[in-house]
């Protein structure tokens, strides 16, 4: 009896965990981009270095981490991974997605965008132009497409969870400027040629907006993006330490090193002031996308 009366005991202290939100992050880097396919490759960046400071970070606020960094972040596996993200989330979650690689403006064929382009992230196998018989763009993960993965957490977490977006990438720019101030290659993530089918050339819209509303509904929860930069401007790498990192990344790294990521506002205006602060990236400004 007393060996029964311990067994139940046991039971009904575990029952309270059983409904106790997890913590769950999915974190991308790419910096080798295949190089063998001529005037088709996206030139190397510094992508995979984010990971190694945003990762342990997470970890530490504990948060369980995927890690997809440069051959393994396929289009087919970051796509897998956020279904898995979907698939394993419950009521109350914070959810994180990181990606820091290249982003490209891509023709937009549903006909949802004012501008008449979409914004893509690239993975690892996706190709920098339309070429027929070669490659027509499917390996691109568009904006439209990451948003079908955040309105699913959204409505698996509820009203008490969390999805936050990290978007260190941009969609128009160069590889390199010649006016730094330390007279370095200043490395570009994403290019001024836009995806088109149709070879449309990509002339990008003005919107100097810095916040931006996210449909918002009783029963999901909230969601926030921050991104790195304007839909029309550049996203530029910058040394920090002795290592190119995403600016943004580099950020969202020191903030977090001090703040918990939570359900709250204040760590996201820190990286902004911070972004802001930092005279290297006077032409671009920081956007933050929120529910709330």
């Amino acid at each position: 009896m007393k060996t029964q009366k311990l067994i139940l005991l046991s039971l009904l202290l575990l029952l309270p965990l059983c409904g106790l939100s997890a913590k769950r992050a999915l974190v991308v880097g790419i910096s080798k981009y295949p190089q063998d396919k001529g005037e088709l490759s996206w030139p190397i960046i510094h992508g995979a270095n984010d990971v190694t400071i945003i990762k342990p970070i997470l970890e530490k606020q504990g948060f369980a981490v995927t890690a997809l960094i440069n051959q393994k972040a396929t289009a087919t596996n970051i796509r897998k991974a956020l279904a898995t993200l979907v698939k394993k989330a419950q009521k109350s979650d914070i959810i994180y997605f990181h990606f820091s690689g290249h982003g490209q403006p891509v023709e937009d064929v549903s006909g949802d965008e004012d501008d008449g382009w979409d914004e893509a992230i690239i993975p690892y196998d996706a190709l920098k132009r339309f070429k027929k018989g070669v490659y027509t763009g499917k390996k691109h993960i568009l904006d439209d497409e990451i948003g079908v993965y955040v309105n699913a957490l959204r409505r698996k977490i509820g009203p008490k969870g969390m999805v936050y977006v990290v978007l260190d990438a941009c969609h128009m720019g160069s590889a390199s400027r010649a006016d730094d101030a330390d007279d370095e290659a200043v490395f570009c993530r994403g290019t001024n040629v836009g995806f088109s089918k149709t070879s449309k050339p990509f002339v990008p819209k003005i919107d100097s907006r810095s916040n931006m509303r996210l449909t918002k509904k009783a029963n999901w929860g909230n969601a926030c993006f921050l991104e790195a930069c304007r839909a029309y401007q550049s996203n530029y790498e910058a040394k920090f330490n002795g290592t190119y990192y995403g600016p943004l990344t580099y950020y969202v790294c020191r903030v977090l090193s001090k703040h918990s990521l939570s359900n709250g506002n204040t760590w996201v205006e820190l990286v902004r002031r911070l972004m802001n602060a930092d005279r290297r990236l006077s032409r671009q400004n920081m956007v933050v996308e929120k529910s709330y």
